[in-house]
């Protein structure tokens, strides 16, 4: 059915119609994703469109938040978390379809300050004194007893002993997207979100990197839910693919499985 889709598209574009090709004119795919998959996955479902005629609808948010919708009957054919955490939640709730999960991505921490701060190189470590460097200002991550990122920040910083005298400071977005812009706009003085967010935002710069040992491995996995279309196992099978390893490694992913084609 692709490659018919795909011919047609084909010709679509050979003849300059205007129409969609009939055959993927009602084929659409909803994929739930972590909000830091956003400007990557973007690239990826134009390239799958592109590519199979297959319209992918993508819906944003915290993992947290989107794991409760897929709970509550929304309708996904896809669920892509940034932690374990909340994909083991869905697949607690007989949402996932167990056999499909894959630990797709990887990634890492980053602080990061609004990119005229006077705050620079910042050494992360035992005894770093995140609440010093903040001075009046906020800190803003994600919600630190739900969304990934802010689990992630909480685990290091108790780690190295930056907690207790920080946690006054925070600002809890509901995503890392609402964190980033915080601090994008100037409204938090520091911020803990994920490099990719940080590459992808202009308005910030890093100042320090979280060393990987400071907290539980990020790993973002995918699966299709219990509800998925049967062309879902297609779109799996690309978000595997070389094309897609290449546009997630450009956005600064880590690509944790061997590419399918």
């Amino acid at each position: 059915m692709h490659r018919f889709a795909g011919f047609f598209v084909a010709l679509t574009i050979l003849f300059g119609s205007a129409h969609s090709p009939a055959l993927a004119q009602d084929k659409t795919l909803t994929v739930f994703a972590a909000a830091s998959m956003k400007n990557a996955l973007d690239d990826i479902n134009a390239a799958y469109t592109a590519k199979t005629g297959v319209k992918i609808v993508a819906s944003y948010a915290a993992s947290s938040a989107l794991a409760k919708q897929i709970e509550q009957g929304a309708p996904a054919d896809v669920f892509i978390s940034a932690d374990t955490d909340w994909m083991d939640y869905a697949t607690g709730k007989k949402n996932i379809n167990e056999p499909t999960r894959v630990n797709l991505l990887g990634n890492s921490i980053v602080l990061i300050a609004p990119k005229d701060s006077k705050i620079d190189n910042v050494e992360i470590g035992q005894g770093f004194d995140l609440a010093k460097l903040a001075g009046d200002g906020k800190i803003a991550t994600g919600d630190v007893k739900a969304v990934p990122v802010g689990k992630y920040a909480k685990a290091a910083l108790e780690k190295l002993g930056a907690w207790n005298a920080a946690e006054p400071k925070f600002a809890m977005a509901e995503s890392v997207r609402t964190a980033l812009t915080l601090v994008s706009r100037g409204e938090a003085a520091l911020g803990i979100v994920y490099s990719t967010d940080a590459k992808v935002e202009p308005g910030v710069k890093i100042v320090g990197i979280f060393p990987a040992d400071s907290h539980p491995p990020i790993i973002y996995p995918v699966a299709a839910t219990t509800t998925a279309k049967p062309e879902t196992a297609d779109y799996l099978a690309f978000l595997r693919s070389s094309a897609s390893k290449t546009i997630l490694e450009k956005y600064g992913f880590k690509f944790l499985v061997s590419p399918t084609t």
